[in-house]
């Protein structure tokens, strides 16, 4: 028997903390369509003007290519290619991507927490 393996309960206690750090503890699937109106966040993707970057489906005139293209998006296993896509992380970085990445090239575009919120279940259905 090994002596200094983690016992089943301290190896469980530390996936219960490791899943709350993640933010996996609420048994949110990253497949899941954050909460919000996904409507009103494809006018506000309009409105904000994130076509001039990113080519969005479903977006008038999104048809950028000075970053990556958000079709699949609700599919993506992450934002920014490390951070995990989860509906309320998601928002967050809509409302400041320089917090979240320091250099990103992503501005700060003002969005409001509700819009974000808005946006990201649009970006969440698209598959």
């Amino acid at each position: 028997m090994l002596r200094n393996f983690p016992s089943p309960t301290v190896r469980r206690a530390a996936a219960i903390a490791l899943l709350a750090i993640v933010g996996g503890g609420s048994g949110a699937s990253i497949a899941a369509p954050p909460a919000g109106d996904a409507e009103r966040g494809r006018l506000l993707m309009a409105q904000y003007q994130c076509g001039r970057c990113h080519a969005i489906p479903g977006v008038a005139g999104a048809r950028g290519r000075l970053a990556v293209p958000l079709d699949g998006f609700g599919a993506r296993s992450y934002i920014a290619g490390r951070i995990p896509n989860r509906p309320a992380t998601l928002a967050r970085w809509i409302v400041d991507p320089p917090a979240l990445v320091p250099g990103t090239l992503m501005p700060n575009l003002g969005v409001s927490p509700a819009e974000a919120h808005d946006i990201a279940a649009y970006l969440g259905r698209l598959r």
